[in-house]
């Protein structure tokens, strides 16, 4: 599984960029002494619940490849899906950086074809993007009737509200003109594969025959995960069971550094925040945190460096906790390859 060292190289940076431009904004000392006095048992608190977000959302997985006939033990799936975490983590523009190389691990893991993984893995984030608008909503609307935040909402309920209309439209659109998409993606990626070619002589691109079978292939399992309507639902309540034990995390690690506020608020916050994930930083790290402290100060009501300090014990279960189990498990499945 090769990865863009220097794409990941200079995302780190410009991550790290963002990172001391907040720090520096909300003032590091504040920051600092707010994490001093973080209570521990709290902390730990947040790293369960980030342990039950990635089993879930394994399990999620594991569902989708069931619907494939890929048949993928509880604990193997764990470790596939860390890899996957890994790789959205490390690479530019977040999941869609990641996925061909998430596809990779789990082909390799799952004993399955790279268009089927790739399938399993788009879907799977996918319907991730469903119960995380759902839970949106539902924080939106308890907080515009029991809490005055006035025009602070106004910017989370836009961005919920369009992720509510956006989503189901442009999935309806891409599936309803399904060939049409098919065969751009393989004019696309042929004109792409005949460029590289020619760039590099060594290396014989695959033929337009080749190409398209394997979009073929793409598309056709894609079909199958969609018209297994009970492995569906089952993975679209994992998720949800995730993005819960995410707020759930958010929530204790406010808890941790003594801010208590509403659930509603971060329900609102993490599937907002997640937005950031696009930007071209390795998993969203910097536009993350950013976009939880804009967010935070208004609707929990808390002071910024309160709330930079529990979206950084917040994002060390989140972010770095599956990075470095998914490294690890990268690592392995690299050394048992060679």
């Amino acid at each position: 599984m090769a990865l863009d060292r220097r794409a990941s190289a200079a995302g780190f940076l410009g991550a790290a960029v963002v990172l001391g431009v907040l720090a520096t904004v909300v003032g590091v000392g504040d920051l600092l002494g707010a994490l001093a006095r973080a209570r521990s048992g709290a902390v730990v608190a947040v790293f369960g619940a980030a342990g039950v977000w990635l089993l879930a959302w394994a399990l999620a997985l594991r569902t989708v490849l069931g619907a494939l006939g890929a048949a993928v033990s509880p604990l193997r799936a764990a470790a596939v899906y860390a890899g996957v975490l890994f790789a959205n983590n490390v690479t530019p523009f977040g999941q869609a950086g990641g996925e061909p190389v998430s596809a990779l691990l789990i082909a390799d893991v799952a004993g399955t074809d790279y268009e089927t993984a790739l399938a399993a893995v788009a879907s799977a984030d996918s319907l991730n993007l469903v119960p995380s608008t759902a839970l949106g909503l539902v924080g939106v609307t308890y907080l515009s009737v029991t809490v005055a935040v006035g025009d602070r909402l106004r910017l989370a309920t836009a961005a919920v509200v369009g992720l509510a209309v956006a989503l189901p439209a442009g999935g309806y659109l891409g599936w309803r003109y399904r060939e049409r998409v098919e065969a751009g993606a393989v004019g696309a990626l042929a004109a792409a594969a005949g460029a590289v070619g020619r760039l590099l002589p060594r290396i014989e691109p695959p033929s337009r025959a080749a190409v398209a079978g394997r979009v073929g292939g793409f598309f056709e399992a894609v079909g199958v995960v969609g018209t297994d309507r009970r492995r569906l639902l089952v993975a679209v309540g994992l998720s949800a069971t995730g993005w819960l034990a995410q707020a759930t995390a958010l929530w204790l690690a406010l808890y941790a550094v003594g801010a208590a506020v509403p659930p509603a608020a971060v329900l609102v916050a993490v599937p907002v925040g997640a937005i950031a994930g696009v930007t071209p930083l390795p998993g969203g790290l910097g536009g993350i945190e950013a976009a939880l402290v804009a967010l935070l100060v208004p609707l929990a009501g808390v002071d910024a460096a309160t709330a930079a300090a529990a979206v950084v014990i917040h994002r060390g279960g989140i972010y770095w906790l599956p990075t470095l189990l998914g490294g690890g498990v990268v690592a392995a499945v690299g050394a048992d390859r060679v």
